[in-house]
């Protein structure tokens, strides 16, 4: 038989359940941070109609992210909405508007990871692939690997049924452009003995979630960089560097010299950070504005901890950047001053 005392407890404790599922996750809100890359993006070299259109894909692509969450969707589902809305766009270094190759051809990297189960998937030097975050998230979903490279990763996606498209498609006037002049500075240094340029902008496109259940999801998407030879794979697609959520800390998606973020486990390091009681602009900031900088390493990151909090900073002089918290406003950013 119920006594007086426990039916009092046990009014008391749902009483109370509301504002304990609100400090795990306030209002029970959702919440999503997207970007675009970081690097020398400057006022002065950019055209209006150039920068109206950045600021309209990164708002659509942030806000079909955050209708999923709104509509019961999962983390996953709201990254992949985002991260596709990116890849499908030829303004960003990410499946359409993916760089080219010392080869002239497109070699594309994707990874995710599932902040509830620690599970993750990820895809690494893919030709044929419209959206490589699908892939990462096939990976993820539908074998028992982690991470899966060139041909062998193009076989599975054969096997799960994706498109294999035409290298064609990933063509865009300004992204070959690039590589010309990429090839013009090297002949340049060559020529005069000096060291060949440094690239300065980093487009890589990338999204963090929190959804209605409280569980984080991250996930990152890029071509990689100009000219690249041998393979090279950068930190994306690397779980830990480039992308990392769990929902005991946070979630992490980078953009940047990827050498660096993988040598310093950047994105590990931050949400091990917010484990240990940083707050998410703290832990995230350190590491970018101290960590890196000390180091040499630019670029930066979008993060989002358990309770809603974003944090998105970054060591160059701009970075595409749009987020919805909790509290569902919008915020659009591209310059160090916004």
């Amino acid at each position: 038989m119920t006594t007086v005392r426990q039916a009092r407890k046990l009014v008391l404790s749902l009483l109370l359940l509301p504002a304990l599922c609100a400090h795990a996750n306030p209002g029970n809100g959702v919440a999503i941070a997207i970007h675009g890359g970081a690097g020398t993006i400057s006022r002065a070299e950019m055209t209006a109609e150039r920068e109206a259109a950045f600021r309209a894909k990164l708002t659509e692509a942030v806000t079909a992210g955050h209708q999923v969450l709104i509509e019961g969707g999962d983390g996953v589902d709201a990254v992949r909405t985002a991260i596709n809305i990116l890849e499908d766009s030829p303004l960003f270094n990410a499946g359409k508007g993916a760089v080219f190759t010392a080869a002239g051809t497109n070699e594309l990297d994707a990874s995710v990871m599932d902040g509830a189960t620690r599970n993750a998937g990820a895809v690494a030097g893919v030709k044929h692939i419209r959206n490589p975050i699908d892939l990462a998230i096939s990976v993820m979903n539908d074998s028992k690997h982690v991470m899966l490279s060139g041909d062998g990763a193009e076989a599975f996606a054969r096997e799960q049924g994706f498109e294999m498209i035409d290298p064609s498609y990933f063509y865009t006037e300004h992204r070959w452009k690039a590589l010309e002049k990429a090839r013009e500075g090297e002949r340049d240094a060559a020529a005069s003995l000096a060291e060949p340029p440094k690239q300065t902008f980093f487009s890589t496109v990338g999204a963090v979630a929190l959804d209605a259940n409280g569980d984080l999801a991250a996930g990152t998407s890029t071509g990689g960089m100009t000219n690249k030879r041998w393979g090279r794979i950068g930190d994306s697609p690397v779980i830990g560097a480039g992308t990392f959520a769990d929902n005991a800390s946070c979630a992490v998606s980078a953009t940047g010299h990827g050498e660096f973020f993988i040598r310093w486990v950047v994105a590990y390091d931050i949400c091990q950070r917010v484990a240990h009681g940083a707050s998410m602009t703290e832990a995230a900031g350190t590491v970018i504005n101290d960590v890196l900088v000390e180091a040499g390493g630019t670029g930066g990151v979008i993060s989002l901890d358990a309770n809603g909090d974003i944090a998105m900073p970054f060591n160059t002089e701009g970075m595409y950047r749009a987020s919805i918290d909790t509290d569902g406003k919008l915020y659009v950013g591209i310059y160090g001053d916004e």
